[in-house]
């Protein structure tokens, strides 16, 4: 026993001192991300220190002008706004060209999207992108959550036994400690931690365990009054350290795979106490190999480097230069409408002269045969501070790489659609490569989520998703349903192409023919998605019916693999449409294996077949006579 209990001991000396030289390491990014939100809220006035804390500096008189003009948080609102754009829809590429994998990939494709859908994957990218941009890189962390989803069964101790459920976490780049900042991704590393300050009930409820309380940094939002300017005080938020009571860290360190372990070690501390000690939960790597549950999304990728970049880091020298000339250009025109008074010394009470100043009507009393006090003269405020104030604007546009174009001045109400078309798209394509980073990390979400369900499902469970005409559909699907993780995707970059270019050229397609079928009209399912890509959603309520056909058809092909067993055609079934369906189920290989180790699937589905050829020979003889 004491063995043990020494060796939890070293264990967590061996954490604990791991994570304070990371924590150590990582300090100057920290304060990097902390400038960023400071400068983000409003808090402009201040710096990092040589001890790489970020320090606030206070006025040097008590006239100066101290006025924040923030221009970084339009661009960066601007750029999260037209970042929304980019919500990618994922498709799943068959194992093979067998119906089987074919079916397995829709399948698979459906379960991405009835995900997607339940866990709202579009706040939670919203949310990791505005941690992108405002301090360079964000996280998602995909786990499995066994404490949620329809009850399964009950265990020994009388507790409900859950399904488990897929859960998405945005963890901000203050959480997360890899043990080199030189690595390209979460990848290349060898070991992460994932650090954050539980309250100890919490702790107690998630891991059973009784840790101490202490006092806990953590970083929170705080008022700051180190702005204003002659006669007043401004104020505005910061981001600054705060005290959190009762609680503990929690330190969660993920190693790869080594040879010493070849399915990599999850140690989590706890205050001072070991709670976990043991492989890598999940298969969620390339090949279901065993991996880091965390997935990155940078701003702006820094070569060589494990933190991205944001943009408000090359803003900063310009919004300080900003606010330096509107403030100096502000006390030039305090300077211009109060007036600086000469008086000779002796001559008037400078003290009432000080606190009253030159009110309109005031009477001066001063001293018989003395000079009478005087206004300085003032010239005129110089132009070069309009010039400055122009050129650290443009400068703004064009360090950020994004502007309003509706807001523009130098838009010409000449110029023509496609003119503007190609100021939109040049306007947009500094964008792209932020947006290719949110591409990437929902294809890796992906690819992790059916992983895991390829890991934990072992049931049949039932999943939702809007069909194609509007209504809700439900799916049945368990594991072996999913066979490949080969996700790529389904739409181009949202960025690369407006609402206004995509329905003009679906409108240029359907006057040039290309959708109409060979009586020379289009059918329903055109049609509906025609609507659907114009974004106006499906107007008609009424199902097409050759799409249902289809789907009866696979069912029925499906049956006869899963049963041995396929039902009779009804009146209503489109018997041709059926025919050839059965028959190109036929001439695949699913069928082909499937009926050399059963004989009498052959059988079944050419009576099937026959039966449908009976109905439409009926059906063509009644036209007939008709």
């Amino acid at each position: 026993m004491k063995k043990d209990n020494s060796f939890e001991e070293d264990i967590v000396k061996e954490v604990i001192s791991d994570f304070k030289n990371r924590q150590q390491e990582r300090k100057q990014f920290e304060s990097k991300w902390q400038l960023n939100i400071n400068f983000f809220m409003g808090n402009q006035y201040c710096a990092i220190n040589g001890n790489n804390d970020v320090v606030d500096f206070e006025k040097q008189f008590f006239w100066q002008e101290r006025e924040v003009f923030n221009h970084i948080a339009p661009i960066i609102e601007l750029r999260l706004s037209k970042l929304t754009k980019v919500r990618p829809t994922m498709t799943v590429v068959p194992f093979s060209d067998s119906t089987n994998d074919v079916n397995c990939a829709k399948v698979s494709k459906n379960i991405l999207k009835a995900t997607s859908y339940k866990l709202n994957l579009s706040m939670l990218i919203s949310k990791a992108t505005s941690w992108s941009e405002i301090c360079g890189t964000s996280f998602y962390k995909v786990l499995w959550n066994p404490m949620v989803g329809n009850v399964v069964g009950v265990n020994e101790n009388n507790q409900n036994i859950k399904e488990g459920e897929i859960q998405i976490d945005v963890v901000s780049p203050f959480e997360i400690y890899p043990d080199s900042a030189s690595y390209n991704g979460v990848e290349d590393v060898k070991s992460i931690m994932h650090v954050k300050a539980y309250d100890v009930d919490e702790i107690k409820n998630i891991w059973g365990v009784d840790v101490k309380g202490e006092d806990i940094d953590v970083y929170s939002l705080d008022m700051v009054n180190n702005m204003g300017g002659l006669g007043y005080i401004g104020h505005s938020s910061k981001a600054s350290k705060k005290i959190k009571h009762n609680s503990a860290l929690v330190i969660e360190k993920y190693e790869c795979p080594t040879v010493k372990y070849p399915f990599g070690r999850l140690i989590i501390v706890a205050g001072n106490k070991l709670v976990h000690i043991g492989e890598l939960p999940y298969l969620n790597a390339t090949n279901l190999e065993r991996g880091f549950p965390f997935i990155r999304q940078c701003s702006i990728v820094n070569p060589g480097c494990f933190w991205g970049t944001s943009v408000i880091e090359r803003c900063i020298p310009i919004q300080r230069s900003f606010n330096a000339i509107k403030n100096r250009k502000h006390e030039f025109l305090n300077r211009l409408s109060m007036g600086v008074l000469a008086v000779e010394d002796g001559s008037v009470d400078t003290d009432n002269l000080e606190e009253e100043g030159m009110a309109p009507g005031k009477v001066l009393i001063y001293r018989q045969g003395s000079n009478l006090p005087r206004l300085l003269s003032s010239s005129q405020v110089p132009a070069d501070f309009g010039y400055e104030e122009d050129r650290l604007q443009n400068e703004f546009l064009t360090v950020s790489g994004v502007s309003d174009l509706l807001r523009s001045s130098n838009i010409s109400a000449n110029l023509s659609g496609t003119a503007l078309q190609l100021l939109i798209e040049q306007d947009e394509a500094r964008l792209i490569s932020s947006a290719e980073q949110i591409r990437e990390a929902v294809k890796e979400i992906s690819k992790q989520i059916l992983r895991l369900y390829k890991q934990f499902i072992n049931y049949k469970k039932t999943s939702k998703i809007i069909s194609e005409n509007g209504k809700v559909e439900m799916f049945y699907w368990n594991q072996s349903d999913i066979n490949s993780d080969d996700v790529v995707f389904e739409t181009e970059n949202e960025l690369n192409e407006s609402l206004a270019q995509k329905r003009s050229m679906i409108f240029d397609i359907y006057n040039s023919g290309l959708l109409n079928d060979e009586k020379g009209g289009i059918s329903n399912s055109t049609r509906y998605k025609l609507l659907e890509q114009l974004g106006f959603g499906i107007w008609e309520n009424s199902q097409d019916i050759k799409a249902l056909q289809l789907k009866r058809a696979n069912k029925e092909n499906l049956q006869l693999l899963s049963d041995n067993n396929i039902n009779n055609p009804k009146e209503i079934d489109d018997h041709q449409l059926h025919i050839n369906e059965h028959t190109c189920f036929m001439l695949g290989d699913d069928y082909e294996k499937a009926s050399n180790k059963n004989k009498n699937l052959e059988e079944k589905i050419l009576n099937h077949i026959r039966l449908h050829k009976q109905f439409l020979s009926l059906s063509n003889t009644n036209n007939k006579e008709e």
